[in-house]
Order: structure tokens, then sequence, then C-alpha cells
């Protein structure tokens, strides 16, 4: 599904990812961890194509894609839900779930999935209210609502929990839960919340300063070098 080899990234002066390699089969998830500024983001913008490759390659199901812009990632099944949510404060509901299906053709790009209104529930009680009037917890919902509407082969999770309430937090993780017993979407957690991590991850990498420190299955996600790089 996803592969990711020996990417580097440099922001003037500052090598902000330094070859980090990873792979990511369909119906897994993988947590991506570590501090605040160690270059996560920066990953995740390198492999939606909000930012350049500088060296190194990104293949989606065998095919580079290193060069591709945005759009074109987005249309090959790439969504992102990004930290902050980036929802539509001025639309609805309704026209922000529409929003996340512009990669879709013709009719099938107007009528939105009963399945993830069942996902989340709350969002169809609220198909006429503006995106701004939800709270933080009923926005993230959206946020990730809207991408599943793009009917993505990987879905992209910056900090979901960030901000939000601990019985929304069960609802996205119960949502990531069933996407992955589904099989049929790989999905990219980067999370601060270790022990939310941890309950959804098949496998984790920890980057510092840009680079790869630590790699391996949730039985090993205790251990002490990996709490190590993740304590503040």
């Amino acid at each position: 599904m996803l592969e990711v080899e020996q990417v580097h990234q440099y922001y003037a002066s500052s090598h902000t990812l330094r070859g980090v390699s990873l792979t990511l089969a369909k119906g897994e998830c993988l947590a991506l961890l570590g501090r605040n500024g160690v270059g996560k983001t920066t990953l995740l913008n390198c492999l939606t194509g909000v930012l350049p490759v500088a060296r190194g390659k990104v293949r989606l199901d065998g095919r580079d894609i290193t060069r591709l812009a945005p759009h074109e990632r987005a249309r090959l099944g790439i969504a992102y839900v990004p930290q902050g949510r980036d929802i539509f404060a001025r639309l609805t509901v309704e026209e922000n779930l529409l929003m996340g299906m512009a990669c879709r053709r013709g009719r099938d790009a107007r009528r939105i999935d009963g399945e993830v209104l069942e996902l989340f529930p709350v969002l169809g009680d609220m198909l006429r209210r503006r995106g701004g009037d939800l709270s933080g917890g009923q926005q993230q919902q959206l946020a990730i609502a809207r991408a599943l509407l793009a009917r993505p082969r990987l879905l992209i999770l910056d900090e979901p929990t960030e901000g939000i309430q601990p019985s929304i937090i069960k609802d996205i993780e119960r949502v990531i839960r069933l996407l992955r017993q589904r099989g049929d979407i790989a999905i990219l957690l980067c999370e601060q919340y270790f022990d939310f991590a941890r309950a959804l991850a098949d496998q984790f990498i920890v980057l510092s300063r840009g680079e790869v420190v630590a790699a391996g299955d949730p039985a090993q996600m205790d251990g002490e070098d990996v709490r190590r790089h993740l304590a503040v």
C-alpha cells in the first residue's frame, strides 16, 4: 500500500527529515509518535504533497507518487485530516461533507454516503448547522467524516484527539477500530495520546529530530527507549 523510502526534507538550513522510511499495508494502522517539533507533520505534508520531498521516494500501491500534486494524490485515494481540523466554519455541516467528495465524479459526488453518517450519527442531526457552531469534538468528527467521503485507500490522521473530550475520543477510537476491521483502508495515525495510539496500532514508529529512532509492534511500545523519546 504505502511505501516511504529514505525521505529527506529541509527548512532553510535545518534538516527536518533525515532518511525516514516506513511501510503500511491495507487494513493496518501505523502510529507515528514523537514530541512536538520532531518532524511528524512535516512527514505527513510530504506524503500528501503539501511539501515537496527533497530526496527519497513515496509509493502508493507500487506507483511512485513523490512528485504528484496534492489533488492528484487525493484522486488516487489519499485523504488527510489535518491537525486543527480545518473545517469550513461558515459552511454548513452538509456543505463541509460535500467538499470531501470533490475528487468523486458525476452524481456520486453529490450523494453523502449513509454509512458515514452511521459512523457519526451526531452529524446527521446537524446537517444544516454551520461548521463553526459545532464543538471541537464535533468538528473533529466532521473532519474525519469529510475525509471518509473521499472513499480513501489511505487515511492520514494528524492528532485527532487534540483538545477533544474523553467521550468523543472514545467515539473516534470506535470508528478507527471499525475501519481497521473492514480491512480495505490503511491508516496512518499521528498522535500524542500514547494509550489511544497503542490501543489502535498494528505497528509504530517514533521520530526524534527528523529520524526514526524506534519502531515495532504494540507490545514494544511500552519499552523504556520508546517512552524516553516521548517524555516531555
